[in-house]
């Protein structure tokens, strides 16, 4: 089956996560993602632990699949290598500081001018416009001011605690390949490609849906509520004999299930816990009684009984036990790509398509993996790409 992507090339300026999300979630589509490393280092990822025959397990989950060329971005030589890179590509993602793309010479406004075609993604820590466009972009940053810290944690007198997933780099790479994907469709009509400027900041105030609709609709200011949800209850993990368990509760026909399944229809008369409103009201006595109920059995015996009752529930799992259940194994979530005859596992593609099955073949790339081979396609003769090399301009890897 042909790729949804077939044919895209991508050109991925990018370094640390959100952007090379964005590249991965379209690299498993099928575009053809350059990965353009700057010199000397590379990716600041490469140099995270943990390390499989000396190379970065991090790095791998968030580059396989793309090809890689390292350049000296500082160089006449290396940004000139980089506009050929672009002027033929159909996508461009970048996620460094307001100011460093314009430097190497490969501004939007600079590079749509021999470019019209391309589809110019910026994901930064604010956003392109704004008082604060100019700031950089870390996800604990943008977690703590979009609102989102505020909210997450044990309660409001505990310290502000931050989602333990870089969630806001995850998604404003997601909203990005989104926003590339609406503006490739745009293209299709019109011929021109656009700018997509998305970013951390707005990626974690997407997040906080729930609780901004509970401020503007009554000027509550929400606080953070454990595991339990601002609008209905009993919704949260409650501890069991051997671990923990989410139940899912969230109307009344499942509440009065609830209590039929623990054995405690005597709340059922409780005026407090009659409705969504009280059972919120008086939530700190609700878990106090249903966490008693609940320690008396091993989460797995719940688990069975609620799913008889048709009530939502599930397990609390560590990262281990995610990757080894066997919805994960059956959604294929959890793949794996041969680094240089070394097995690394990563996450698989999350979405699944009827005429397409995803790809995940290739390993991250060393760096300057590919560098020869992706001058050569850009019509650059030996002589040049020789040269090029000699003089540090790009790195063919040759040191590796």
């Amino acid at each position: 089956m042909s790729s949804l992507l077939e044919g895209v090339r991508v050109i991925e300026l990018s370094h640390v996560m959100a952007a090379p999300t964005c590249g991965l979630m379209l690299s498993d589509m099928g575009a053809d993602v350059i990965k353009v490393e700057r010199l000397p280092n590379g990716d600041d990822i490469r140099k995270l632990a943990p390390f499989v025959e000396g190379v970065s397990s991090p790095f791998v989950m968030m580059n396989r699949n793309k090809r890689g060329i390292a350049i000296d971005l500082k160089s006449s030589e290396g940004q000139a290598v980089l506009k050929d890179l672009i002027k033929d590509a159909d996508i461009l993602i970048e996620n460094y500081r307001q100011g460093a793309v314009e430097a190497f010479g490969v501004g939007y406004e600079e590079v749509k001018q021999f470019n019209e075609r391309l589809i110019y993604c910026s994901i930064s820590g604010f956003g392109r416009t704004g008082p604060y466009s100019s700031k950089g972009g870390f996800d604990l940053v943008a977690q703590g001011m979009s609102g989102l810290m505020s909210v997450t944690g044990e309660g409001a007198d505990r310290p502000p605690v931050k989602v333990g997933a870089p969630v806001t780099d995850i998604t404003a790479g997601v909203l990005g390949a989104m926003g590339i994907l609406g503006a490739l469709f745009k293209r299709g009509k019109t011929g021109k490609g656009q700018l997509v400027d998305t970013s951390l900041f707005e990626a974690g105030i997407m997040h906080t849906f729930w609780q901004s609709s509970i401020y503007f609709g009554s000027g509550e200011i929400p606080k953070a509520m454990g595991s339990a949800h601002p609008l209905m209850a009993p919704y949260q993990a409650f501890k069991t004999k051997d671990g923990w368990i989410n139940v899912g509760s969230a109307n009344q026909g499942l509440w009065e299930k609830l209590l039929i399944v623990l054995g405690a229809e005597k709340l059922l008369k409780e005026e407090k816990f009659s409705d969504p409103n009280r059972r919120l009201e008086n939530l700190s006595e609700l878990e106090e009684l249903l966490t008693d109920f609940f320690g008396v059995e091993k989460t797995e015996v719940w688990i069975e009984k609620l799913e008889a009752a048709g009530i939502p529930a599930g397990p609390v799992l560590n990262i281990e036990e995610m990757s080894l259940d066997p919805q994960t194994i059956a959604r294929r979530m959890v793949r794996e790509v041969s680094n240089h005859g070394e097995p690394f596992k990563v996450i698989g593609h999350p979405v699944k398509y009827s005429d397409y099955d995803t790809k995940i073949e290739l390993s991250a790339p060393k760096l300057g993996e590919h560098s020869r081979d992706i001058m050569a396609e850009l019509g650059y003769t030996e002589k040049k790409i020789n040269l090029l090399l000699e003089k540090g301009s790009v790195y063919g890897g040759e040191k590796e």
